[in-house]
């Protein structure tokens, strides 16, 4: 009796295994999946060609108070890999931080964008925050405010982008 409960669990195991293995995959593509708003590479490299020759800003809508958004310290901490520190930098000399404030649903701090484009609201901007959402949210604010030429890069989590702008 104990034998053939053994083998029927053992059954019902590797029965259950390739749900497991599919589910898995399911999540770790999810992980990796863009998020509504981000560019695709494609996308992203005709706004890089429309605009060659052109100084681009990097909005960098994460927020330096990780009381507020401790998600934000995963990249944007001191230790992370885009710390938002490095806005205004030899870093990322391009690169301005107006944090997308969720319950205000606007932008902090847009004259610091102001002064970086010197007005001119068709300046390329590439929009970003750690994955891309509140990237999409700034980059929406932005065109309802008048900014005519404006991408949701997505941030760190979207390395294929990152690497393309990470550094302006």
């Amino acid at each position: 009796m104990r034998l053939r409960n053994a083998i029927a669990r053992a059954h019902r195991v590797v029965r259950a295994a390739p749900s497991r293995i599919a589910t898995n995959r399911t999540r770790r593509a999810m992980a990796h999946a863009r998020k509504p708003g981000v560019a695709s590479d494609d996308e992203f490299e005709r706004f890089l060609s429309s605009n060659r020759g052109k100084t681009f800003v990097v909005l960098d809508a994460r927020n330096s108070d990780f009381s507020v958004e401790p998600t934000d310290e995963q990249f944007g901490g001191p230790r992370g890999s885009a710390p938002i520190a490095d806005c205004g930098t030899s870093a990322r000399p391009n690169a301005v931080n107006c944090a997308f404030d969720r319950t205000a649903n606007a932008l902090r701090d847009l004259e610091v964008l102001e002064a970086k484009t010197g007005g001119d609201k068709s300046t390329p901007i590439i929009t970003h925050c750690g994955g891309g959402g509140r990237g999409q949210k700034a980059k929406d604010y932005l065109i309802s405010r008048g900014y005519s030429n404006v991408i949701n890069g997505g941030g760190p989590a979207v390395e294929a982008l990152w690497k393309k702008f990470g550094s302006m």
